[in-house]
This record gives C-alpha cells, structure tokens and sequence, in this order.
C-alpha cells in the first residue's frame, strides 16, 4: 500500500502540485507509514487520496481530504482493523495563520464496525483537537475523544518541535501525556516520537 500511494503519487501529481509521504517512529515501538497524494488542484484547493499503514498492528486506511488554500479541511478514510473497521470524518477550521502564528481546530467522529466480533453493535467515537505552531518550528496540540459504548474519554496534550525544515523534507519530535478514563479504569502514560516527511513536487 504505501509503494502504491508513492507510485501514484509520480503519476497524478501535477504541475505546481505537491505530494508527501510520511514516517513515524513512536517510543512504544510502533509505526506508521502514509501518503498524501493530490488528484485535482486548482485556485480553490487540493483534493488529494491518502493511505497510512500503522504497524505492527497492521491497520490500513485510506480516503480523501479536501484541503482549501484558506487553511480549511474536509477528510474521510476507511480504516481496516483487527476486530472490523473504522469510517472516520473530519473537519479542520483554521483560525489564526499569520507569519508567527498558526491554529487549527478540528472535530471528528468515528463509526465503529466490530464485524468480527459477532452482536456487538457498531458504535461511535468523536472528539476534537487544536493543533498550534510557532514559526512552524515550535508547537503544542490537545486532543479529546469520547466512546459513549464503552463509556470512555481519552486526552492527550503533547508539544512538537520541528528539528529541521527544507523546501522538500522536515524532521519533527513530539513528546506529550495521554489519559483514559473508563468506569472502572484510569491510566496515564507518556508517549514521544519522531516524523519524518518527504515532499514530491512535480514540475
């Protein structure tokens, strides 16, 4: 999937278009591995296909994301899991992009389909984030979801830094505390990793 998505990208980027792909390395020893790979560009924005691989569990996704030149997003993916899948969409709002600052705030909602799990009902998950960068070097996100099935809230807070940036490829480090909270269930932990994108313009 991931060779595929950079494949395609070599065959649909066009002119003045922009395509990335992306790699994850978390503490905890698991991965992820996504592309980002523009279909239609024009004045308005880009509507591009991704993909992403998660390991070792083996999740794929895959979708589209509407992304406007003003900042503003619309995505939705379908994620094969474990125990069913996952349809996911989200809504990016962008407030504050200036040459210092940047906002975004995002919701989503997911329905759970556990198909593999016979009787248990499909269910939902949604939640938000907001998502904040200093120069594009510096920055700090906060994200809330909640499962009202399994009567759960995850929260994450975690800061980023960007360690180096050119016009076709950046390195980030990320580091930050993520809470669950279930009835009879509380757990916190610490998790960190780093990024790695390459850039593809075709010209």
């Amino acid at each position: 999937m991931f060779a595929l998505t950079v494949i395609l990208g070599f065959l649909f980027v066009g002119a003045n278009s922009q395509g990335s792909v992306n790699m994850a390395m978390n503490m905890d020893g698991t991965s992820s591995y996504s592309g980002n790979v523009p279909l239609v560009v024009n004045d308005k924005g880009r509507l591009s296909a991704t993909a992403k691989v998660n390991l070792p569990s083996g999740d794929v996704s895959k979708g589209l994301s509407w992304d406007q030149n003003n900042g503003h997003g619309l995505s939705v993916s379908h994620t094969s899991t474990d125990f069913g899948s996952q349809l996911t969409g989200t809504g990016r709002l962008n407030v504050l992009n200036n040459d210092n600052h940047n906002l975004d705030v995002t919701a989503f909602a997911t329905r759970n389909m556990p198909t593999k799990y016979p009787g248990v009902p499909n269910f939902n998950t949604v939640g938000g984030n907001m998502d904040y960068m200093f120069r594009d070097r510096v920055g700090a996100s906060f994200t809330a979801a909640h499962t009202p099935f399994l009567q759960r809230t995850d929260l994450s807070a975690m800061g980023k830094l960007n360690l180096f940036k050119t016009p076709d490829a950046r390195l980030d480090i990320n580091a930050g505390l993520q809470r669950s909270m279930m009835p009879q269930f509380r757990q916190t932990q610490p998790f960190g990793g780093f990024s790695f994108t390459k850039f593809f313009r075709r010209r």
